[in-house]
């Protein structure tokens, strides 16, 4: 059993591999084009203000429904995690346009 303190080196045939060394490897040889950024950004971003605005529309449509369940999570719950999911999945394609 290893020793989970030390690091194991990986082995390409006959030489070790220093995983630092792999991940420089496929870094130089991995290059996103502009348009794939372009159209994923906007995949998320969208998608983003889609649940947002599909969102907010079915808490206000169902509001009444909601407060009359005796939910422990109310609206106000509700609309923080709408807020939130829309907010990582517009980050995302904010970090997808960058990255």
């Amino acid at each position: 059993m290893a020793d989970k303190r030390t690091p194991i080196t990986p082995t390409l045939g006959d030489r070790d591999v220093q995983l630092t060394e792999v991940l420089s490897q496929q870094q130089d040889q991995y290059e996103d084009c502009m348009p794939c950024r372009l159209m994923g950004s906007a995949a998320f971003t969208g998608l983003g203000f889609y649940t947002y605005y599909s969102g907010r529309k079915q808490l206000l449509k169902r509001k009444h429904e909601i407060m009359r369940s005796g939910s422990r999570f109310g609206i106000a719950a509700r609309k923080a995690g709408l807020v939130g999911m829309s907010t990582v999945l517009v980050g995302v394609g904010a970090w997808r346009l960058v990255n």
